[in-house]
């Protein structure tokens, strides 16, 4: 993403490992720019697979549904936010492999399942609910990489213990939950196809450079000239 939007956009990673949409709200105050620091052009929300664990999981992240679509509400309408006025993805929390995740945990000593392929749907289904009541857009993770797994409505959910492994989630989805390099060239991907359907004047190949680009660059030909004047003195 960096790459695709160099000298056009500063893509800023404001990650935090294992934020539930609780405590992210409580941060969003203290990084969101201020306007006379900076604008913000796209703001991508991508939570839900820790609001997501279960109940009486160990880690003691999960928020119940209704406060998780309340978070997202909040987040995205919050003034800090709004100030900005930014072109708002709301990202879809990815699918869970209870297969890999099972495997993961008991590496770490722990036998109780932190999530599960049906209760993560419900978080993934929540987060398009409040993408489509807000007229946002969303860019559907869970459905995209379900999608490549070979979901069929109606069918178990691949992911599930209900069901047989599934090669590509575990292809995917480094520990049935975070996603491994293939995963994040789909999401880089399917941004990009986001942004080029929504908002095409802003993507790369139809937006300007910030800054022109250097053949065209004041000063370009200054030096050029007195480079050659020197070259051309040195010779007499």
């Amino acid at each position: 993403m960096v790459k695709a939007f160099i000298r056009r956009l500063d893509i800023i990673n404001r990650g935090f490992n294992g934020y539930n949409t609780s405590q992210a709200l409580k941060v969003l105050p203290k990084f969101m720019p201020r306007k006379e620091q900076a604008s913000v052009r796209f703001m991508m929300i991508f939570f839900g697979a820790n609001d997501a664990c279960l109940p009486d999981s160990y880690s003691g992240q999960h928020v119940p549904l209704a406060i998780y679509k309340r978070n997202l509400r909040d987040i995205i309408q919050h003034q800090t936010v709004a100030n900005h006025d930014p072109h708002i993805i709301l990202v879809t929390p990815p699918p869970v492999d209870e297969y890999a995740v099972e495997i993961a945990e008991a590496a770490k000593g722990i036998f109780k399942i932190r999530g599960t392929a049906d209760h993560t749907k419900l978080y993934a289904d929540a987060c398009k609910e409040v993408g489509q009541h807000l007229g946002l857009t969303v860019l559907d993770l869970w459905s995209t990489f379900m999608k490549a797994a070979g979901y069929e409505p109606g069918e178990p959910l691949p992911g599930s213990k209900k069901t047989g492994k599934n090669a590509v989630l575990g292809r995917l989805l480094s520990d049935g939950l975070h996603l491994n390099p293939d995963a994040y060239r789909i999401l880089f991907q399917s941004t990009m196809d986001l942004i080029k359907r929504e908002w095409p004047d802003q993507a790369p190949d139809t937006s300007e450079y910030v800054y022109p680009a250097w053949r065209v660059a004041p000063g370009l030909h200054h030096h050029v000239h007195e480079s050659t004047r020197a070259e051309a003195a040195g010779t007499e």
